[in-house]
């Protein structure tokens, strides 16, 4: 088991920056690969950003390239997600997801994913 716990959510107005953690426990954190979801009321969970184990890797869904950044520190069990130039479309609930590194070729898919955290809502004012 992999429990994941985010934070670092909040109210910005459109321009501004977020940094979002999620910090891991259970499992060695290094042998998965890292997810960040997001979901904004009556939609589905869609797709932000992905990391490899090591870092090396990085996948962004053409929405949030540029602007957001996915990084990951192995020593402190922690997955990050940089989030600069908000806008009100960015407004969601965030969640952080781990899934075994040999499914990277699905890192997009949320069904891929074994691992969810609780989400941190993230609301962008304009």
């Amino acid at each position: 088991q992999v429990q994941l716990v985010e934070s670092g959510g909040g109210l910005v107005q459109a321009g501004g920056s977020l940094r979002l953690s999620c910090a891991a426990s259970g499992r060695t954190f290094s042998n998965y690969a890292m997810g960040w979801f997001r979901q904004a009321p009556g939609k589905e969970r869609d797709f932000v950003a992905a990391i490899g184990w090591s870092g090396g890797r990085t996948y962004y869904t053409d929405s949030v390239k540029g602007r957001f950044t996915i990084s990951r520190d192995n020593a402190k069990n922690t997955v990050y997600l940089e989030m600069n130039s908000l806008k009100p479309e960015d407004t969601a609930v965030y969640y952080c997801a781990a899934v075994a590194v040999s499914r990277w070729s699905r890192v997009a898919a949320a069904t891929n994913y074994d691992y969810w955290g609780q989400g941190t809502q993230v609301t962008v004012s304009s």
